[in-house]
């Protein structure tokens, strides 16, 4: 995830899919919610590793740091920056 264009569709485009298919009634609010906390707390860490991986501000062993709430935010400038 060398792109930052990239980055951002994977970030992104989660969202969107989920909000259209609440729209349409797939899934209750209940659901919704659930979903939306399974976005922001397993799936966006797991894609903001993968690019501080290969962006090299991270190792691959600190994968632990990461899951810890608000460690992200120092790695900020790397995550939404060029």
């Amino acid at each position: 995830m060398k792109y930052l264009m990239v980055y951002y569709l994977l970030i992104i485009l989660p969202c969107f899919v989920l909000v259209q298919l609440s729209k349409n009634g797939y899934f209750t609010s209940k659901e919704f919610v659930a979903y939306l906390f399974l976005y922001a707390f397993v799936y966006r860490t797991i894609t903001d590793y993968f690019r501080l991986v290969s962006k090299n501000a991270i190792d691959k062993k600190d994968y632990w740091k990461i899951f810890i709430p608000g460690s992200r935010i120092k790695y900020f400038r790397e995550l939404y920056f060029i």
